[in-house]
């Protein structure tokens, strides 16, 4: 199937269908209307990353990390005149 032919089928302008095979950057909704259109909307799901911990779980594995302490100076106590 030419560039044309796709782009006359899903709609999508030829220079985005040219886009998309460099591995540049296109639209979403254009990557479905060409995935759709190829019959490789199966592999949309591809496009999703597998979530198999929450969010919250790398948020709290990053704040457990240990957190630096700065050791404590003794200040030089004030004193009045001739004390």
């Amino acid at each position: 199937m030419s560039q044309q032919d796709l782009a006359d089928k899903t709609g999508v302008s030829k220079r985005s269908i040219s886009r998309l095979e460099q591995g540049e950057s296109v639209q979403l909704d254009n990557l479905f209307k060409i995935l759709l259109a190829l019959d490789l909307g199966e592999n949309i799901d591809l496009l999703v990353p597998d979530q198999t911990k929450r969010p919250s779980y790398y948020l709290e594995k990053s704040e457990s990390k240990n957190k630096r302490v700065r050791k404590k100076t003794k200040k030089n106590e004030f004193k009045w005149g001739d004390e």
